[in-house]
């Protein structure tokens, strides 16, 4: 009988990120992987399928991707770019031709792997210092957007869950 795999934040702490970080940087890993098996066993048509209406598997893979790169631009200090903003339009469309699940599953190791570089970088000094969300300016700080980030990311892992069971015919 094989061990069941620990999840991320049961293998011990993530190289070079600091200690109050590691929550983060758990949750980012761990979505990652969540979202590998649950698009990796998907057709392109299952991963773009909307059942009952609901954002399809394929958004939730792009979002947060997309999510992650948003939100650690903030905690930069820095605004969205003009590709930023354009890119989070496209999320939940398929494109055309449709992206495929190995497509979408580069873009967001890529976006983990970002985002893991900046929690090493980020001095743990400077979580509680301010920062502004969106146009609207909304107040937050350094260690809001980078939990939020992970936070957002499990949620859609959840919601791509439950879409994939039902595309996928409950298999």
């Amino acid at each position: 009988m094989t061990a069941p795999k620990l999840e991320v934040w049961q293998r011990g702490p993530v190289a070079g990120v600091p200690a109050l970080l590691q929550p983060a940087a758990h949750a980012m890993l761990q979505a990652r992987e969540e979202l590998e098996a649950i698009a990796r066993g998907l057709t392109t048509e299952q991963l773009w399928a909307r059942p009952a209406g609901v954002a399809a598997v394929g958004f939730h893979v792009a979002h947060v991707a997309g999510v992650l790169d948003r939100l650690l631009t903030y905690a930069r200090g820095e605004s969205l770019s003009r590709e930023q903003r354009v890119a989070l339009g496209a999320e939940p469309e398929p494109g055309d031709p449709p992206r495929d699940a190995a497509a979408l599953l580069d873009a967001l190791a890529r976006a983990v792997d970002r985002a893991l570089d900046q929690l090493r970088a980020t001095d743990p000094a400077t979580l509680v210092e301010p920062r502004e969300l969106g146009r609207l300016k909304i107040p937050t700080t350094v260690g809001g957007l980078l939990f939020h980030a992970a936070e957002h990311a499990q949620r859609h892992v959840g919601q791509a869950l439950v879409t994939a069971r039902v595309a996928s015919g409950g298999a």
